[in-house]
């Protein structure tokens, strides 16, 4: 495949030394883009723009065109695993995903099948490779999945939930149950990370969305556990490359130390984790991605470039920070203030990295 024009979101994960810091955001390709918005009501539902390959790699590609992005990531959802084990993902106006069959039993999780991602989640891997062939090694693809843990809260809650009584009563309850679940999403996030390997990803990254909702002891029984399961599955070089590989847990800043030496490359930090203190506890073991306030985007040009040279300078000196934010970018930005953060990472990084 075409050689990388731009690799410094690879070197930095890899902290090796680069010029400039690198900046992507989550969720770039979106709704806060009206370019999106027109492919989506083309699409006629936010699935459909999933599952077609040709949909999916042209809005990855939309924000390249108007942001100096150092990266892309792949257009789809933390869910699709789960829809591919037989669950029938759906998606209602406002009020986000949901499921037409839970699981809450041993019988269902027994039931449960590891899909075949070249196979069920061929859609998936089809995108990938027709988006690396499109990028033209312009900058690297991101691929991802939803963490084991996060999959299996939605699988049992049935959609998105405040309280997570359902899943935690089923961990609590009948924690066997709950490993054997965790165990068969493990084996399949992995094989579905590998499928986009395979495909052309170039870094990966597992989405842990509620990992943060756990105490402590729980958290590394049931999520960190299976994400290290996860990354021990791995094949982790493609194109005779290293890929890199990312682990975030939103509201995970208690644990860092810990997750460190789960084996990712880099850890994702969420807005309220003070990057400069997060370098001094993981030291050099891992780099850092992160993590101004998404809200903070909603604030003038002005405001928002104070915003990221304060990012920038808790960091410090040196590589292993990939800018981003703290989670995914909200719905009604202004893409005026997105170019403002991208062109203060650019105009103000190159200072750290001399």
């Amino acid at each position: 495949m075409t050689p990388l024009k731009n690799d410094i979101f690879i070197k930095a994960l890899l902290k090796q030394p680069i010029d400039r810091t690198p900046v992507w955001m989550m969720r770039q390709a979106g709704r806060y883009l009206p370019e999106y918005r027109q492919i989506r009501e083309q699409a006629g539902s936010f699935l459909n723009l999933c599952t077609n390959p040709e949909l999916a790699c042209e809005v990855t590609l939309q924000p390249l065109r108007r942001f100096d992005f150092d990266a892309a990531i792949l257009f789809s959802d933390i869910l699709t695993i789960p829809d591919a084990m037989g669950l029938g993902l759906y998606f209602t106006e406002g009020e986000g995903p949901k499921f037409k069959k839970t699981v809450r039993t041993a019988a269902d999780v027994k039931q449960l099948p590891i899909p075949d991602p070249h196979e069920d989640l061929r859609y998936v891997v089809d995108a990938v490779s027709l988006i690396r062939k499109n990028l033209q090694g312009s900058v690297p693809l991101i691929g991802f999945s939803g963490s084991p843990w996060t999959l299996a809260t939605y699988m049992v809650e049935g959609g998105g939930s405040k309280s997570f009584q359902k899943v935690k009563g089923l961990m609590y309850e009948q924690p066997a149950v709950m490993h054997l679940m965790l165990d068969k999403l493990a084996q399949s996030v992995a094989a579905y990370l590998n499928a986009q390997i395979e495909a052309g990803a170039q870094a990966v990254m597992l989405f842990d969305t509620w990992g943060g909702m756990l105490s402590s002891e729980d958290y590394i029984e049931f999520s960190l556990h299976y994400a290290k399961q996860v990354r021990a599955l791995l094949k982790t070089d493609g194109d005779g490359q290293r890929i890199p590989t990312i682990l975030f847990t939103k509201g995970g800043g208690l644990w860092l130390e810990t997750m460190a030496e789960a084996g990712y490359d880099a850890l994702g930090l969420d807005w309220q984790t003070d990057i400069g203190q997060a370098r001094a506890r993981v030291g050099d073991r891992v780099a850092l991605q992160g993590n101004m306030d998404p809200v903070s985007l909603y604030a003038q040009p002005a405001i928002i470039v104070e915003k990221v040279k304060t990012v920038l300078a808790k960091y410090g000196p040196g590589s292993g920070h990939v800018f981003n934010l703290g989670h995914g970018i909200l719905p009604d930005i202004n893409p005026d203030h997105v170019k403002a953060m991208v062109d203060a990472v650019h105009q103000y990084s190159p200072a750290y990295h001399l």
